[in-house]
């Protein structure tokens, strides 16, 4: 009889692939010549840190995504782990017509529509759409997707 290995889990690769990657990442100081070698490995510390962070926002605004299209009701809510489908997936929550992906790329008009978005999908969790307009401060705007999708 033939046993079948046990399957690892989707997390558990991606925990893997992470692993291997900062791994390879901290190894590039081991390969620098030895007169720069001081900056290159302050730059792929700097540079291991930014992708970390950035891997960390990433997750958080996916799941904050992901919980908001569950709770309205959207269908397809594991399109917010998908880089570009993840902004169809905004505008079907506020209920925007899908053309305005377009509109995300236009700079400065992109802050106008993502606002307005952020309205609709405040509008679409019966919270106040003011909450849309704070997505243009720095700081506030990393909270309100958590706060849109998690609040009561």
């Amino acid at each position: 009889m033939r046993t079948i290995p046990p399957r690892r889990p989707k997390l558990a690769k991606v925990a893997l692939s992470l692993l291997a990657v900062l791994t390879f990442m901290l190894a590039i100081p081991l390969f620098a010549d030895e007169r720069g070698g001081t900056s290159v490995a302050a730059a792929g510390v700097a540079f291991l840190v930014i992708g970390v962070i950035g891997i960390a926002f990433y997750v958080y605004f996916s799941l904050a995504l992901q919980t908001i299209a569950r709770k309205t009701n959207t269908q397809n809510e594991w399109w917010a782990w998908i880089p570009i489908i993840s902004a169809v997936l905004m505008l079907n929550i506020a209920r925007k017509p899908v053309w305005w992906i377009v509109l995300f790329l236009v700079p400065l008009i992109n802050i106008v529509v993502i606002v307005l978005t952020f309205m609709g999908i405040a509008e679409a969790r019966n919270k106040p759409s003011w909450w849309g307009i704070l997505m243009i401060i720095p700081v506030v705007g990393m909270i309100v997707p958590g706060y849109l999708a998690w609040a009561d």
